[in-house]
């Protein structure tokens, strides 16, 4: 507990250093109070602005902070200008480490000097990050390539957050009744998991290659090639990709891209992860987001840092699917259904309550562009009803909800007039589509092969056995053949007496049908 309550106390001392406090209650409407905290504290120097006062205190905090920081840069809607546009430099420009440790760590990585390995390294650093840093270098053959080393004593510092993180969401659950149903304990070990799996730079190597396999054929995106024989746990090898930052706006429109198109572009690959592959870029800020200004590949997405990916199962995707192409209809009901069939909702919850509060989320916001919607406001008032309805938040969704919103962020800068809901409900209609046509049913027969390929040899020994079971009854067998044949026998009686029945009807107004008949003939 000790280097809980040392971490607590620099929390502390870096928010009264870069004062926190003053930011937190410039909005409030508390003058007096922090008069009185600014004469108290009289020796602290607060001239610069708010803005860079914030970015240093995350910088210093660590990893999880220059994270938080990121998001938030991402939210001008949420956040004031001055300082939405100072913390984006910490998506690519965190202070760097010192280029012989990076040098070293290389070395024992890789077992040899970056001298010998490469035939020439840059060891002035290209970009640094929370995690890691990127140097530039050229392989013996020529091939330029970009080397990511992992940050010293990294394990150390996210251990020390998550530990904290971990005692305030406990706190939180015991102290707060709507805690249960937020499930902060869960939320917080999935970011605890990520953020770990952050720190295997191989396992970073292989999402990107993954994600690289996923869009082989793609005119959309771009992924980097990894160079497996340089790759391990704390140093990775990668194709080096020429772009420009995403947030470079004039660059781009100076080089003839598309913004209209990139930013639809944008939509179409996260839903292609999402829906298609169940496996999406979860670290999708500005920094690590180029557009390649190549002739032959104008106006593509080129991602980068792959330690942060989020994987969905089939209900997972079927789910979502589900309620977004709901949304995008305005079918609040179908809504209101898909959260209680899935259990995310009580079972006795009234479909149209829920469908109501549904519909006075998200009406307001159809047919506006998106610089007139705040998705900050429609979360909020979303979770205010689950609040209402007791609907669980579902942990394994948490990286998909922050993309979402970094996905916001971007297409709020590219396009401001962009319609997400008209631009991605036709790629989610014609998803469904194949997932429910033919072409769905012979991708899951071709994916379920090999399981009846296995199967069907074994079917006459198992149907042999099942024969074998009922000739030789154990007791259990025994009353459950009775009770069969009970009900067998009702079933037959019903089933006379249907048939009986309706003979004899049919019967009976044959009858009519030939007395009537005849005695039209007789007159």
């Amino acid at each position: 507990m000790s280097f809980k309550f040392l971490r607590v106390l620099k929390i502390a001392r870096v928010a009264i250093k870069y004062g926190l406090d003053d930011i937190a209650m410039s909005g409030l409407k508390i003058p007096r109070t922090a008069k009185l905290i600014d004469t108290l504290i009289f020796w602290r120097d607060i001239s610069a602005p708010r803005g860079e006062r914030l970015r240093r205190a995350l910088e210093e905090l660590g990893p999880i902070f220059v994270k938080f920081g990121q998001v938030l840069s991402t939210r001008r809607d949420l956040m004031p200008a001055d300082i939405a546009e100072e913390l984006t430099s910490l998506q690519d420009r965190v202070p760097p480490f010192d280029s012989e440790l990076a040098i070293a760590q290389i070395t024992k990585s890789l077992g040899a000097h970056p001298s010998e390995l490469f035939a020439s390294f840059d060891r002035v650093p290209v970009a640094s990050a929370s995690i890691a840093q990127v140097h530039f270098a050229v392989l013996k053959d020529g091939r330029e390539v970009a080397v990511k080393v992992l940050r010293p004593g990294m394990k150390k510092s996210i251990d020390e957050d998550v530990a904290l993180m971990h005692v305030a969401a406990g706190l939180v659950e015991r102290l707060w009744a709507d805690a249960k149903r937020l499930k902060p304990r869960e939320v917080v070990g999935e970011f605890d998991k990520y953020l770990h799996d952050e720190l295997d730079l191989m396992r970073e190597a292989a999402n990107g290659s993954q994600l690289r396999r996923n869009f082989a054929d793609s005119t959309l995106l771009m992924v980097p090639e990894m160079m497996w024989d340089y790759c391990s746990s704390a140093v990775i090898v990668m194709e080096r990709m020429k772009g420009v930052p995403i947030s470079r706006i004039d660059k781009l429109l100076a080089a003839g891209v598309d913004m209209k198109k990139l930013s639809s572009d944008g939509v179409e690959i996260f839903f292609t992860q999402v829906f298609r592959d169940g496996f999406f870029h979860a670290d999708m800020h500005p920094g690590n987001i180029l557009v390649s200004i190549e002739p032959a590949t104008l106006g593509r997405y080129i991602a980068l840092d792959f330690g942060i990916v989020g994987t969905l199962n089939d209900f997972d995707k079927d789910y979502l699917s589900q309620n977004f192409l709901a949304f995008f209809r305005r079918d609040y009901k179908r809504v209101a259904e898909a959260h209680i069939e899935s259990g995310w909702a009580p079972k006795e919850t009234r479909v149209d309550e829920l469908e109501s509060a549904v519909r006075a989320c998200c009406e307001p916001i159809f047919d506006r562009p998106l610089k007139d919607i705040s998705f900050g406001q429609i979360l909020l008032r979303l979770f205010q009803t689950s609040r209402r309805f007791n609907v669980e938040v579902q942990p394994q969704l948490v990286l998909l909800q922050k993309t979402l919103l970094n996905i916001e962020g971007l297409g709020r800068q590219l396009d401001p007039d962009l319609d997400l809901w008209k631009t991605a409900k036709p790629y989610l209609e014609r998803w469904m589509t194949e997932q429910i046509g033919w072409r769905g049913l012979v991708e899951r027969l071709k994916a379920e092969a090999p399981h009846y390929n296995k199967l069907l040899p074994q079917l006459p020994r198992m149907v042999h056995q099942a024969l074998a079971q009922v000739a030789q009854p154990n007791e259990d067998n025994k009353v459950l053949l009775v009770a069969l044949l009970a009900e067998q026998r009702r079933t037959n009686r019903l089933i006379s007496t249907v048939v009986y029945f309706s003979a004899g009807l049919i019967g009976g107004v044959l009858l009519l049908r030939f007395v009537g008949r005849w005695l039209l003939w007789s007159f």
